[in-house]
């Protein structure tokens, strides 16, 4: 069995052309049985799709606006981008929403909590009349986002890149979504973090990327690939007392179960 990338970027012309994205991606197709896309806009999620539709075999698509965005759209502009996304949420290579949620970390909460909150309600209504699941961006922000997330039923998802206190991982296995670990897990210089991944129960688990942020060690100083899950995976082992081989069995049928892989 081979591991899943939950949580990675490679479609993104921020980053990648053309090229260097079809070679990282084949690249990591090697090793990987699967990579979820992530949309952080409406026009990436739509390159998204695009790549998805273009790598089925081996890749499937989340679409979503990013919290940083709600800032630069103003209300008006969330309601037609948000309206636009559920189209797009209805193609056969879409598999979730995300990512989205609260971010006030880069963001000052007095100017952003409105239009962030406006831009999430929106996306959690996409996924609860699509049944689809959320990948979940929150940073700074869980005691804000916990009361939307409530006002929602039936909401399933991944709190992707998690990062914060044991309180709010028990709130979230109380709410039976996933917790996505990457490669922070392998350079954080917390003992509370490294407690918290060697804690969390393994069936809660999704592994991820983020490429082409947050390279995992060994490879710090290279820009980060969907194959280099497989680091993350060594790592988890080796902290948890596991092996790689159950590691990956366990989050990759997690996966498989979440985003219907």
């Amino acid at each position: 069995m081979q591991p899943i990338d939950t949580h990675c970027h490679i479609h993104d012309q921020e980053f990648f052309d053309a090229i260097k994205a079809e070679e990282i991606f084949q690249v990591s197709a090697t090793e990987l049985e699967h990579m979820l896309l992530i949309g952080t806009s409406l026009l990436d999620s739509r390159r998204a799709v695009d790549f998805a539709s273009a790598h089925m075999d081996k890749s499937k698509a989340a679409v979503g606006i990013h919290p940083h965005e709600a800032l630069k759209m103003g209300s008006d502009q969330i309601k037609v981008d948000t309206s636009e996304l559920k189209k797009l949420a209805q193609n056969d290579h879409v598999r979730a929403i995300g990512e989205c949620g609260l971010d006030f970390y880069y963001n000052d909460r007095s100017k952003a909590l409105a239009l962030q909150t406006q831009l999430l309600e929106a996306q959690l209504q996409i996924a609860t009349d699509l049944r689809l699941p959320v990948s979940f961006h929150v940073r700074e922000a869980f005691d804000d986002f916990w009361p939307v997330f409530d006002n929602f039923s039936g909401i399933t998802g991944v709190l992707h890149s998690f990062t914060d206190r044991q309180k709010h991982v028990d709130v979230a296995l109380s709410k039976e979504l996933l917790v996505g670990i990457n490669g922070i897990a392998t350079f954080t210089s917390h003992s509370w973090q490294r407690q918290i991944f060697a804690s969390i129960p393994l069936e809660s688990v999704v592994l991820e990327t983020d490429s082409p942020f947050l390279t995992p060690r060994p490879m710090r100083g290279t820009i980060n690939e969907p194959r280099n899950v497989t680091y993350v995976t060594k790592f988890l082992a080796e902290l948890r007392g596991d092996n790689a081989e159950h590691i990956t069995q366990i989050t990759t049928n997690n996966a498989r179960r979440l985003f219907r892989l």
